[in-house]
């Protein structure tokens, strides 16, 4: 465990710990295999799974504190260099730094906790593929996830929402910014909106920070140690988030055995639907995801409200 730990917070090579832990190279890369996996298949039904409803009334507490009614989190992607790519794949994974990498898709919300994880596509995929192939909008389709209700500006809406980048298309679920404001509403919406989608940046910042494995360039050759590599450091991620968490009052609240995210306070109970799923369900809700109109009428009505609570002085 010394040796994997070490592999993974320092992103040392694995012959440079024979002499410190007195074990040889292949027995290291063993260890950090196994590891990786063992965490990712004992801690990862808990640390990588989607939002419940207790999180879920948190996490729509906050950003109705941050003026953002609904939104769940913000979306990004994120490249991992593979240094020991084998030659037949490196037209398939080589992305726009001209070499090749693995994409990483993540969710975070205002404390970096990282809620949706998806890796593995080819760095050749831009934001947009990677969205398409991820199972991100699953359990929404699905019907099975917790439900979202809000009003905004008085129009209601039932799916919760995330900020991400222009790359990204016009669906119901993911609110973009202006890139060229010609009002004053308009560019107080971008500054806000473009401040609170550096969550994810800050998640993933903070996650390469914390294990330099993930920062430098993978030196495995198989895919799938890779894919546990990556889970377990984000599920590690995710466990010191919880230890070191920040309440509302700015004090730092450490996890105990009665203080998780699963057992936080809610200002009201938040239902999940589980019902048989349907192909007719399952086709609107999939169109109403990707309705640019509710897209548009979102973002207007966000723009409005942020600017009522600008003007209040809510929000500076």
């Amino acid at each position: 465990m010394t040796a994997a730990l070490r592999m993974l917070a320092y992103g040392m090579s694995a012959d440079s710990l024979d002499e410190y832990v007195r074990i040889g190279e292949a027995t290291t890369i063993e260890c950090v295999k196994r590891f990786c996996q063992g965490v990712v298949e004992i801690f990862g039904p808990e640390y990588l799974r989607s939002p419940n409803a207790a999180d879920i009334s948190r996490l729509l507490r906050k950003a109705n504190q941050r003026g953002f009614p609904g939104m769940l989190g913000s979306l990004d992607c994120m490249h991992w260099a593979w240094k020991n790519c084998p030659a037949a794949y490196h037209g398939m994974y080589t992305s726009y730094v001209h070499r090749p990498t693995i994409v990483l898709e993540a969710v975070a919300s205002y404390d970096l906790w990282i809620w949706h994880a998806f890796f593995g596509m080819p760095g050749s995929n831009n934001d947009i593929n990677v969205l398409d192939a991820s199972n991100m909008f699953a359990n929404l389709q699905e019907g099975c996830g917790p439900s979202v209700n809000y009003t905004i500006m008085g129009n209601h809406y039932n799916m919760g929402y995330y900020l991400a980048d222009g790359i990204y298309p016009k669906w119901a679920t993911i609110v973009q910014s202006i890139s060229h404001p010609q009002e004053l509403a308009h560019e107080f919406f971008a500054k806000k909106h473009e401040s609170y989608r550096k969550d994810v940046e800050r998640a993933f910042g903070v996650l390469q920070a914390r294990f330099a494995i993930v920062r430098g360039p993978a030196r495995f050759w198989h895919h799938e140690d890779l894919t546990f590599i990556m889970k377990a450091c984000i599920i590690l991620h995710n466990m010191i988030i919880e230890d070191e968490r920040v309440d509302d009052n700015g004090l730092v609240a450490m996890a105990s055995g009665n203080d998780d995210y699963d057992s936080l306070g809610t200002d009201g109970p938040v239902e999940v639907s589980r019902g048989p799923i349907y192909f007719d369900h399952f086709m609107a809700t999939n169109r109403a995801i990707r309705d640019s109109n509710t897209h548009y009428a979102l973002r207007r009505d966000i723009i409005a409200h942020l600017w009522t609570l600008h003007g209040q002085g809510v929000i500076e």
